[in-house]
């Protein structure tokens, strides 16, 4: 029984260590974000007449609660700091970001720019819309991207991905959290296989981002990039919802072939976001202007598998 529960070094194996995260979340969560919108409700304030309030609301505690417990799981079952789950100001912290930034934007426009080559995608100016409202959509929609890719990176790509990364199960963490990203995204409008395996491909990039830096920000970077500029630049829908940004900057006009463009999905139903996922992971593992910094690598690797010179960390010597 000890070796089901305990590997060789008496720590609570990943998979347990996955199962009481999943578990506390899934009440706290829960319980956390209703009490947030029974405030509103309480000021009379209906949020589920305002989708972005909502989703704003809902995001901003669940990352609350994502980071929260992911300290606490760290702390509790595998004696980390903070730190060690990536969502701090580390040293490299805005250079990431800043490349998640310019390759999430890039990469969407790999697949708009492919879905226009050859697919029958094109783009008006938003006409409809003056440029000040345009600016107002834009600025509320980034706010609404920014908690929600937040949200999903401090969770999916948080405690329960780098736990099994710790155990040697850098795969497993892959396949599990990218199939956890996938199906969190069935219910959306229009969802399909394709957009299914396309969601798939996406959790695979962001967590090769995640292996190459050992932080959350450039996750976090492509994430959001991904999301604003599609919906907010393109007028594209994000994951099959056209509501999170309401007036953007260009307009799509879809001719199809569906399977190409994705249809009512947007662009990731369609193969012009496989393509362009499949090109933007093979970009972030490559890049040489990519690393990780030493100290969040001897804070996230198999503590007997870092190297020689990470032994000489005050937490790595505390964790081993």
């Amino acid at each position: 029984m000890n070796s089901v529960l305990f590997d060789s070094q008496g720590r609570l194996r990943s998979g347990w260590r996955f199962a009481i995260f999943a578990a506390v979340f899934i009440v706290v969560v829960t319980l956390a974000v209703s009490f947030a919108q029974g405030i509103f409700l309480a000021l009379r304030f209906e949020p589920r007449e305002n989708i972005l309030v909502l989703t704003t609301v809902t995001t901003s505690v669940s990352l609350a609660v994502a980071l929260v417990l992911g300290w606490g799981a760290g702390k509790i079952l595998e004696d980390l700091p903070f730190k060690a789950l990536g969502a701090s100001f580390t040293k490299g912290w805005a250079w990431d970001l800043f490349w998640g930034l310019v390759l999430g934007a890039a990469a969407v426009s790999v697949a708009a720019g492919f879905a226009a080559l050859f697919g029958n995608l094109g783009f008006t100016f938003n006409a409809e819309a003056s440029l000040a409202l345009i600016f107002q959509s834009a600025a509320i929609s980034f706010v609404v991207f920014f908690f929600g890719a937040a949200f999903e990176e401090a969770l999916v790509r948080g405690y329960i991905f780098q736990t099994f990364v710790r155990s040697k199960l850098a795969w497993l963490a892959i396949l599990l959290t990218s199939l956890i990203f996938a199906s969190g995204h069935l219910d959306n409008p229009s969802s399909g296989t394709f957009s299914f395996v396309n969601t798939f491909l996406a959790g695979i990039w962001l967590g090769f981002a995640y292996l190459k830096t050992r932080t959350l920000w450039l996750a976090f970077g492509l994430h959001l990039a991904w999301n604003f500029v599609l919906g907010s630049f393109y007028g594209i829908e994000v994951s099959g919802l056209t509501q999170l940004a309401q007036h953007p900057f260009l307009q799509e006009i879809d001719g199809g072939p569906e399977w190409i463009t994705g249809g009512a999905y947007g662009l990731e139903g369609g193969f012009a976001c496989t393509f362009a996922l499949v090109v933007a992971t093979l970009g972030v593992w490559f890049a040489p202007f990519l690393k990780a910094d030493e100290e969040m690598v001897a804070l996230t690797s198999p503590p007997e598998e870092s190297p020689d010179e990470h032994d000489q960390n005050p937490e790595r010597q505390r964790r081993a």
